[in-house]
Order: structure tokens, then C-alpha cells, then sequence
């Protein structure tokens, strides 16, 4: 039977536990889940349980969230200490450009309940933003312009035309109705974390024809 000293089993401990904390990808993260990959973006699903916290993962392009849970989250950016308690919220969003090196970190949900949000990781970085502009910018990074829609039970938002390719997510559970200027409307219930793709020029409005206040968030490239 072979022998080590306390030392040495000591060091292979430390060993394993660099080897287990060794950054990977964001696609490749657990708590990531991927629902979308294209030419454009790449949109994951972040679940992180309460009391857990993510691997070391990178972020290498710009970037966008939208947040779909209330939670006390830290963040640890790597061989850096963890960050205080910060709360998270509902419909928070925030946006962000890549400057200099990927950004590589954990998260960690302290709780209470599941931590959810949508991440979207913008993979073209334009040589010149788009001057086209479909309506008041909640946020925006060098790659993308978010539009905010807190629609209260019959609202509607003002007719907008979206010029470039954009990703709508929702907040939310809302009865949402997108119409065109020519009338034709179409009704769907969307739940919190819904997306759609779209690849084309759309005009339209977003009303809510449900009973409880909805948030629509769409996310147009520049």
C-alpha cells in the first residue's frame, strides 16, 4: 500500500480544486442553458438555484440581460474577491461593451428562490451603428439598442418600426397583441422568459389584452 504525507495529499487537493474552477465558456456553464444560437446572438437562460453559484465562466463579446426574478445575488470575477450582496429585480435590464479582456466571473444566488435571467451575448459588433432608432432607449451597448414596454392592462405602445434584426422577450406572463399598420393582429400569451427571433422589418404596436400589468423587452441590433 502506498503512502503520502499530509502535505502532499494536501497539494493534490489544491490541484484538483484548480483544475475543478478552470474558466469555460459561457455556453458550456451548467446554469447556462442555450435556447439560441445564430449568426447574431447567442441567447442563454440563466437558472442558478438559491445557495448555488455558477463555474467560472467567459463572456467574450457584448452583452445584454434581462432579469426575471427577485433575488440577493454576488458576483466574483476570477482571482478577484466576491462582490457585497446585491439585489436583483424584475425587469431589471442592463447592457454592456466589451472593453479590453473577455470578462470571465461567477455568479452566486444567495436567494431567495431560483435566480432567472436571459442573457444575450451580441456575436457581430457592427463597424457602424444603424442611425435608425424604433423608439426611447432604456439601454444599449456598442452592438444592440433595448427598448423598455411596461404595458398596464389595455395599453398599447406607439406604432415603431424596427429597421434591423431584433430579439423580444417577455418579462412577464402578458396576453400580448402585435399589430400592423394595416389593422391585421395577432394575440398570444406570452410567459416570463418567451423570446422570438426576428430576421425581418416589422412595424407595429404591442398592447396588452390581459388583466395584469406586462413588460416586453426588445433587444434591436445596431
Amino acid at each position: 500500500m502506498k503512502t503520502y504525507s499530509c502535505g502532499a495529499f494536501v497539494l493534490a487537493l489544491a490541484g484538483c480544486a484548480f483544475s475543478q474552477q478552470a474558466p469555460v465558456p459561457v455556453e458550456a456553464e451548467p446554469h447556462h442553458h442555450v435556447v439560441l444560437k445564430n449568426d447574431f446572438v447567442l441567447v442563454t437562460h440563466v437558472v442558478i438555484p438559491p445557495g448555488e453559484a455558477t463555474l467560472y465562466h467567459t463572456h467574450s463579446y457584448d452583452r445584454a440581460a434581462v432579469h426575471l426574478t427577485n433575488n440577493v445575488v454576488t458576483l466574483q470575477q476570477l482571482n478577484q474577491p466576491e462582490s457585497e450582496q446585491t439585489p436583483a429585480k424584475i425587469g431589471e435590464i442592463s447592457a454592456s461593451t466589451r472593453k479590453g479582456d473577455p470578462l470571465t466571473h461567477r455568479v452566486r444566488n444567495v436567494g431567495p428562490g431560483p435566480f432567472e435571467v436571459i442573457d444575450v451575448e451580441f456575436l457581430q459588433r457592427p463597424a457602424q451603428a444603424s442611425a435608425a432608432v424604433a423608439a426611447p432607449v432604456a439601454a444599449e451597448n456598442a452592438s444592440a439598442r433595448i427598448y423598455n414596454w411596461v404595458l398596464a392592462p389595455g395599453a398599447s405602445s406607439p406604432q415603431h418600426t424596427h429597421q434591423r434584426p431584433y430579439l423580444i422577450i417577455a418579462v412577464n406572463t402578458v396576453q400580448l397583441k402585435m399589430t400592423a399598420p394595416d389593422g391585421k393582429a395577432s394575440t398570444h400569451e406570452v410567459k416570463a422568459g418567451d423570446f422570438h427571433w426576428v430576421d425581418s422589418t416589422v412595424t407595429h404596436t404591442l398592447a396588452n389584452d390581459g388583466t395584469t400589468e406586462g413588460q416586453i423587452v426588445e433587444l434591436e441590433l445596431k
